[in-house]
């Protein structure tokens, strides 16, 4: 421990923070008959006084400090033991010593303070100009158990202020990160469209098939490109701003704007076979273009991870109360294991062999049905395949606040205050809903899913 003029007031601070030190040292002086007690923080050079009780007017005062080779304490520090004097003129290892004759004093008794790992704070010392029986183990046991409640304290307080760093420094980075990804996909936006609009001139112009096909697979690399550079994006929007913006409006048919997005995945993905059934017959408050990406993302992802000889079904339809959009897929299930991470950032299907993807379709996804209120639930098994079910209330009228809506939904306060985090709805086998309350009973959910 250094004597920096930082790290003395730091010790003196943490010492001051510690409630209960001036009633242990007023406990010590009653149980001892001595009248001067304190804590000291103690090094190879300096005794630093960091609580006092002083009813002999020695002049010590919280801060002071000592050369400690003038101190007995810097005889228990190198012993790491305690010294304990009943009467210093008649003892014969201190009736000669400095130390006692320089302060006047003839009872003294000091403890080490150690905290975790052996480091040596420093010493819990009570003294007085008169002698006082305090040679009895009890007294001496009871310096020693307050010294280690002391250092127990010293000890939580330093863990709480790593802990505390460790998470600004985490923030910090977390918001660096985030705000790199940003202005990095906003820099590569201009030179993606300049690829697509040269592939597709190519294309266009070119007479030779060959060429012409190398121009087409120019124009869907940068298409690709272009949608992985809109997930990182959204993913970047929601951390910085606190979720995904919507900008809701009456859309009278969605039919088709969802038809669209699958024709546009059929044109881009020839040999894929989907089926589609999308029959909303009311009109739904909401983002289209949101809506959009909440039916290409579960396409794309039912795509690539459903059997490639199987066709991949998509519906969409108006309940009572909600737009109601279900993706299908056949295929290997989803892990159990699996089901509490697979709306998170960057996960992707463990048992898929594409890794195409940064694997954040889904907490995109997520993220949008967020917005707008709704919930969106995910089955998973070998007999029935995969299902992404979205629920996204019609209006705003049906957009129900926790309490007659149960956990599913929360208010839109709730929704910007804190981040979206899956909460089991249904504990049928290989179902997750993630809902709007904002925390998950990860505990229950490993239980239930084991």
């Amino acid at each position: 421990m250094d004597d920096s003029p930082l790290t003395i007031a730091k010790a003196v601070a943490a010492v001051g923070r510690i409630d209960a030190v001036p009633t242990l040292l007023e406990v010590l002086c009653e149980i001892t008959g001595m009248r001067f007690a304190v804590v000291a923080q103690v090094t190879d050079t300096t005794w630093t006084a960091c609580a006092v009780k002083d009813d002999i007017h020695f002049g010590v005062t919280p801060g002071s400090q000592l050369a400690a080779s003038t101190t007995l304490c810097f005889e228990s520090r190198a012993a790491r033991a305690p010294i304990v004097i009943e009467q210093a003129s008649a003892d014969p290892r201190y009736q000669m010593h400095p130390v006692p004759k320089l302060y006047q004093i003839e009872s003294y008794v000091s403890v080490p303070i150690i905290l975790a790992g052996g480091r040596y704070f420093g010493n819990l010392c009570a003294l007085d100009p008169s002698p006082a029986k305090v040679g009895d183990p009890r007294i001496v046991s009871t310096f020693s158990r307050f010294a280690a409640l002391i250092a127990s304290q010293l000890d939580n307080q330093l863990l709480q202020e790593q802990e505390h760093r460790a998470l600004l420094d985490e923030r910090a980075a977390g918001e660096l990160r985030e705000q790199f990804i940003a202005i990095l996909g906003h820099d590569l936006r201009n030179p993606l469209q300049a690829i697509f609009a040269v592939g597709d001139l190519l294309e266009r112009k070119l007479a030779d098939p060959a060429l012409s096909t190398l121009a087409s697979r120019i124009k869907t690399n940068a298409r690709r490109m272009s949608a992985l550079l809109d997930d990182v994006l959204d993913f970047a929007r929601g951390r910085l701003g606190g979720g995904i913006a919507v900008e809701l409006t009456d859309v009278a048919n969605v039919n088709t704007g969802l038809m669209t997005v699958v024709q546009e995945l059929r044109d881009a993905q020839p040999g894929c076979k989907i089926i589609s059934d999308i029959q909303v017959a009311s009109p739904v408050r909401c983002d289209l273009g949101r809506l959009q990406q909440i039916a290409s993302n579960l396409l794309a992802n039912a795509l690539t991870h459903g059997l490639s000889d199987s066709a991949v079904k998509i519906s969409a339809r108006a309940d009572e109360y909600d737009l109601v959009m279900e993706v299908w897929n056949a295929g290997e299930p989803i892990p159990p294991e699996s089901f509490g991470r697979i709306f998170e950032p960057f996960w992707r299907h463990s048992v898929s062999a594409s890794r195409n993807g940064l694997g954040l379709g889904l907490h995109i996804c997520s993220q949008i049905v967020r917005a707008h209120q709704g919930r969106i639930s995910v089955t998973s098994t070998r007999e029935g395949g995969t299902q992404f079910t979205a629920r996204l209330p019609l209006s705003a009228s049906l957009r129900m606040n926790p309490a007659s809506a149960g956990s599913s939904y929360a208010s839109a306060d709730d929704n910007l205050a804190r981040p979206l985090m899956p909460t089991l709805q249904d504990l049928s086998p290989g179902r997750l809903t993630v809902g709007q309350t904002g925390a998950v009973d990860r505990e229950a959910a490993d239980l239930f899913l084991a």
